[in-house]
């Protein structure tokens, strides 16, 4: 009886789990988009190794030793992003992305007043 019981919650949770996923709050399969880009400083025009890409608060990626980062998985429409790097200040801003199209998102950011 009671592996009965237990196999009766255990399938419960999952239809509830599944019935979640096909919510009509999430964006459907295919109306993603990706951000590719390119962080520069501003006076030199090297890239700035390191800085954190940010997209709507959830979505985050790391320049690499090019300064380019890639960010997939982007629900298409309106965002907000931000850009920051030790030593710089940061970099705030919005676009908009479209289904299946890539977006390229290059910047170059300033030394902060603190830093040498």
């Amino acid at each position: 009886m009671r592996m009965f019981v237990r196999t009766l919650v255990v399938a419960a949770m999952l239809a509830g789990v599944l019935t979640a996923c096909n919510s009509d709050a999430l964006p459907p399969v295919g109306l993603h988009g990706t951000i590719t880009g390119l962080v520069l400083d501003r006076a030199t025009n090297a890239p700035i190794v390191g800085a954190h890409v940010t997209v709507d608060a959830i979505l985050v990626a790391v320049t690499g030793n090019d300064g380019t980062f890639v960010i997939e998985n982007v629900p298409s429409g309106d965002f907000d992003y931000t850009i920051e790097a030790k030593g710089y200040a940061p970099y705030s801003g919005s676009a908009r992305t479209d289904a299946d199209k890539p977006f390229a998102l290059n910047l170059t950011l300033e030394k902060s007043a603190s830093s040498p």
